[in-house]
């Protein structure tokens, strides 16, 4: 990639995260192209979708996620790592308003930009879900497709003013429903 084209990508990006940041996943392609200084057209070239544009915005982000899984997998009780798991989804969808609602769109559909990283949060949460299964420390009759639903409808709540003061409450609320032993949530409540 030329300089001017590593530059116009990184400016995009920057802009990009600040004006999601600010009006969410709504904000328009030709917004972000005028705020970054370029054409829509060079906005286009980079990003021929939206989603192709959010799975540049947030591949670093879900990495990390993902990553977290693996480590919660070999770190914590099953039940802790569940719930662990969960908070730092939540934390992950508070950063980037209405990207949860992409995500759960992009979920079933191969074609999206935005369909490996849903796959990898859906595969991560899949094995930490089957990890306190197999423990017998969450209920047996749901599946990860159960639990990324779930995820996703949280993301979606805390996404909302009326909704985010309570998202430490509200993954209490969901994972004690998960699981069959819930830690002790008071005792180590971590901000969202």
């Amino acid at each position: 990639m030329r300089a001017d084209a590593k530059k116009n990508y990184s400016q995009i990006l920057t802009v990009a995260r600040e004006a999601v940041t600010e009006h969410g996943a709504d904000v328009s392609m030709r917004d972000i192209a005028r705020r970054a200084d370029v054409g829509l057209a060079t906005l286009l070239r980079h990003f021929p979708t939206r989603e192709g544009l959010f799975e540049a915005l947030l591949c670093t982000n879900l990495d990390a996620l993902t990553q977290k899984a693996a480590e919660l997998e070999i770190s914590n009780s099953s039940g802790e790592a569940l719930v662990s798991w969960v908070r730092d989804w939540v934390v992950f969808a508070q950063s980037y308003r209405g990207v949860v609602a992409m995500m759960a769109a992009a979920h079933a559909n191969p074609a999206s930009a935005l369909y490996a990283s849903c796959a990898a949060v859906h595969s991560a949460s899949a094995r930490l879900l089957l990890r306190a299964q197999g423990e017998g420390a969450a209920r047996a009759d749901m599946n990860g497709d159960d639990l990324f639903a779930l995820m996703t409808a949280l993301g979606w709540a805390v996404d909302q003013p009326s909704f985010a003061p309570r998202a430490d409450h509200l993954v209490r609320l969901m994972t004690s429903a998960i699981l069959t032993d819930p830690p002790n949530n008071d005792v180590k409540k971590s901000k969202c």
